[in-house]
C-alpha cells in the first residue's frame, strides 16, 4: 500500500531486524536474505493497531444482569465479579484477549486494567503478552475513588495514590522499553 496503490506481480518484501527497508518487485530486491518465505498467491498487510482494550473482561463476557443497560449499571453489574480477579485471571484473559486479536491480525495492542485485587500486578500482564510474542503497551491503571468517596468500584479494588505511584515507577523502571520498534512499553493511565 502506497499513495499510489501500487500492486506487484511478482512482488517481496526486504526486511533487516524487524524493519521494512524495501519493497518491489522480487528481482529488484537485495538477495542476501538469511530467510525467504514464498508468499505467492497471499496478500501481506501490516498488522493491525488495537489502540484500547479491557483485557480482563473477555471472562465476564454476555453476563446477563449487564444486557442491554446502561455503562453504570453495566459497571456496577461486573465490579463485584472483577474485585475476585486474581493473579492467573488476569494472566489468562490477556492470554486469551490477544489469542483473539493475534488471530484477527491485530499484532499490537494496548490494554488498560486499572483494578489490582489479591495481589494481580501489571507483570502477569506483560509475562503474558512476552509469551503469546504480541507487541504490547501496557496501560498502568490508576484508579483511587472507591465507593465510600463517591467512585463507582468498591473500595477493595481501588488504590492509594501513593501505592499507585510507587507501583507505576516500578513497572517502568523493570519493563518500558523506548526503543525503536520496542515489543513493550508502559503507558500510565487513569
Amino acid at each position: 500500500m502506497d499513495d499510489h496503490d501500487t500492486q506487484w506481480t511478482n512482488g517481496g518484501i526486504y526486511v533487516v531486524d524487524n524493519e521494512i527497508r524495501q519493497i518491489g518487485q522480487t528481482d529488484h530486491l537485495p538477495q542476501d536474505a538469511d530467510q525467504t518465505f514464498n508468499a505467492k498467491g497471499m496478500m501481506i498487510l501490516p498488522g493491525l493497531v488495537n489502540t484500547h482494550h479491557h483485557f480482563y473482561q473477555t471472562l465476564t463476557r454476555n453476563l446477563p444482569a449487564a444486557q442491554n443497560t446502561n455503562l453504570f449499571h453495566w459497571l456496577r453489574t461486573h465490579y463485584p465479579i472483577w474485585a475476585g480477579l486474581t493473579p492467573e485471571a488476569i494472566f489468562i484473559s490477556t492470554k486469551i484477549a490477544l489469542a483473539e486479536l493475534l488471530l484477527s491480525g491485530c499484532t499490537t495492542s494496548s490494554d488498560h486494567t486499572y483494578m489490582w485485587p489479591h495481589g494481580a500486578r501489571l507483570d502477569d500482564q506483560i509475562h503474558a503478552a512476552t509469551e503469546m510474542g504480541a507487541r504490547f503497551h501496557a496501560a498502568r491503571g490508576s484508579m483511587s475513588v472507591g465507593e465510600s468517596k463517591g467512585g463507582l468500584p468498591p473500595d477493595e479494588v481501588v488504590e492509594e495514590e501513593d501505592a499507585i505511584l510507587k507501583d507505576s515507577q516500578r513497572v517502568i523502571e523493570s519493563y518500558h522499553d523506548a526503543s525503536r520498534y520496542a515489543m513493550l512499553r508502559i503507558v500510565l493511565a487513569p
